[in-house]
This record gives C-alpha cells, sequence and structure tokens, in this order.
C-alpha cells in the first residue's frame, strides 16, 4: 500500500475538510469515515484502507473538520449528524468519474454514514454501505459509555473534546469556555458545547434528530450494520430486532 495523498476541499461556509487518498486508478472507490476524536490515522482506519487496497479498491479516508492536526475555522466542530460535510464529500469523489463508490463508518463514523445514506435519494454509483460498532440511538448509548465501567474510555473522549475546544476558543474568542473544565461526561459537553454550536436545542435534541436509528429503514442501498453484543458502548437500543 503507497502514502497517502492528502487534498484539502474547501466548505460553503468557507472551511475545510483534508482528504487522505490511496489511488491505484481503479473503478472502484470506498470512502471511510471514522469514530469520535479519531482521524485517517487511525490504526482501525489504516487498516480498513489496506484491506480495500489490496481488493483493487481506490480509497479516501476524511478527518471531519478539526481532527486533520489543524483547527478548522469556522466556530462549528463535527457531530454525529453532520451530513452536509459527508455529501460535500461523497460529491467530491463522485466527480472524479468513479464507477462504483461504498461508504464505511466506525461508531460516530457509522451513525453518520448510516444517516447520510437513510436522508437522501443517492447516486446510483453510490453501491453500498458497512458500519460498525454504531452508536445508532445516541441517547441511551452517551449513557451507557457514560457507565462506570467505561469511565477510563469516557474520561480520554472528555479530555480530548476539551482540548480541542480551549484550543479554537484561541482562535475564536467568542467561544465561550467558562465551565469547561467542570464538565466530566459527554451528555454534557454535547449539552453545552455540540449542541448549541450546531442548531440544536440541547444534547437530547441533538440526540433525538441524528441518531442514525430513525433513518434506517429509509436506506436504498445494500447495508451492513456490525454491532458486537458484547461492545461496551452500545445500549441496546442499538441492535436491529
Amino acid at each position: 500500500m503507497g502514502e497517502y495523498q492528502r487534498e484539502r476541499i474547501n466548505t460553503p461556509d468557507k472551511d475545510f475538510l483534508d482528504l487522505d487518498w490511496l489511488t491505484q486508478r481503479k473503478e472502484n472507490i470506498v470512502i471511510i469515515s471514522h469514530g469520535l476524536e479519531g482521524n485517517s490515522q487511525r490504526a482501525y482506519m489504516k487498516g480498513m484502507a489496506k484491506a480495500f487496497y489490496d481488493n483493487d479498491f481506490d480509497v479516501l479516508t476524511w478527518n471531519y473538520r478539526g481532527c486533520s492536526e489543524e483547527m478548522n475555522r469556522t466556530l462549528r466542530f463535527y457531530h454525529s449528524g453532520a451530513t452536509d460535510d459527508l455529501a460535500l464529500v461523497v460529491d467530491h469523489v463522485i466527480s472524479k468519474g468513479y464507477e462504483n463508490v461504498f461508504l464505511v463508518g466506525f461508531s460516530l463514523g457509522g451513525n453518520l454514514t448510516l444517516k447520510y445514506a437513510g436522508e437522501r435519494s443517492l447516486d446510483a454509483r453510490i453501491k453500498g454501505v458497512a458500519t460498525f460498532s454504531v452508536p445508532m440511538n445516541l441517547h441511551t448509548s452517551c449513557i451507557q459509555i457514560s457507565k462506570p465501567s467505561n469511565w477510563i474510555y469516557s474520561q480520554r473522549f472528555i479530555r480530548s473534546l476539551k482540548k480541542k475546544v480551549k484550543g479554537k476558543a484561541k482562535l475564536i474568542p467568542e467561544l465561550d469556555v467558562a465551565g469547561l473544565d467542570s464538565i466530566d461526561n459527554l451528555l454534557d459537553f454535547d449539552d453545552q458545547y455540540t449542541a448549541p454550536l450546531h442548531g440544536f436545542k440541547n444534547a437530547i435534541d441533538y440526540y433525538q434528530r441524528c441518531g442514525a436509528i430513525r433513518f434506517i429503514e429509509n436506506i436504498k442501498v445494500p447495508t451492513l450494520i456490525v454491532n458486537a453484543k458484547n461492545d461496551p458502548f452500545l445500549s441496546k437500543e442499538c441492535f436491529l430486532k
């Protein structure tokens, strides 16, 4: 497998997304979306990229806003329902002339991918979707990850998110960081930052409007959802009956 080739594309709101390509001039391409506080360089992303590349696919792994080691320009970050950014990436890929496009997503990226596939009519060149460890019910999954047994994981996410907010506040002073240090769980972080920065009333409104569970029945392309029964982050509502 070769080295990633970085491309930066602009968003309609004068921000940017950083895309990492592995190309070998194939007709098939997969777009891979990472999880919460991940990026294109994570081991699970590179492993999936290699699997597709070795099977004659071109590969695009992309970084959400603020996830490519450079802070994005606007007040908004990324979130589980930001399908406008995924749509921009998909449209960009399709404009390159690929005949067959596949979508893969992990965790938050899985929710994003399923929501994208379910909320819009997809280009006929999008042939299939595969997702892994998807918190399709965002509210109950947030409760699940905040349980004492998952403390070490949730605190790692919280520390990373807090650091990112503080970094952005240095660039955009109007971002209020009062009370940030007192936040110790994801629901409170989403209530104070994710929801208001992205147009939601509060964390619960964000979870209810963006959870992929609402969109799955509308998906028209072949779709695989792989959720392990013993996944410590997933609530029972994340498993289809």
